[in-house]
């Protein structure tokens, strides 16, 4: 039975909230889960497996197909650092360079591949009371 899709705008609330710091366990998981799902429907392959520990993992990226054992190409990281990845946040060659992520095998790159959802920028915060917000003239 293949495994329940999480709808988008769960999701995508999820991943929100993780941005913004204020994500629980739950909505991080999600975050995370959501973000993997993109990526495996983006990216529809068995070639790389991409760890968020201990929230998931997908293969991707299409090439050799993988069956047994320890994938050839694994890419593994932290959920901050996948949801940062995944929404922009950080580059792909950022957080390699900073040791973020571990990646062995000669596919395991996502360049091209992340960011996979770019969040639009928030709403400009209201000016403090009592100033006028400017007039865009």
């Amino acid at each position: 039975m293949a495994k329940a899709k999480i709808a988008a705008d769960i999701g995508e609330a999820s991943v929100r909230l993780a941005v913004a710091g204020g994500a629980d366990r739950n909505s991080t998981a999600t975050a995370v889960r959501y973000l993997l799902q993109l990526l495996a429907d983006k990216a529809e392959g068995n070639t790389v497996e991409v760890r968020v520990p201990p929230f998931g993992a997908v293969q991707a990226i299409e090439g050799p197909r993988h069956t047994r054992g320890t994938p050839p190409n694994v890419i593994e990281m932290d959920a901050a650092t996948w949801i940062a990845l995944a929404t922009g946040g950080v580059s792909w060659a950022e957080a390699l360079h900073d040791g973020r992520i571990a990646a062995s095998g000669q596919r395991a790159d996502l360049t091209g591949y992340v960011p996979i959802k770019n969040l639009p920028a928030p709403p400009p915060a209201d000016p403090p009371s009592g100033e006028t917000p400017p007039s865009g003239e």
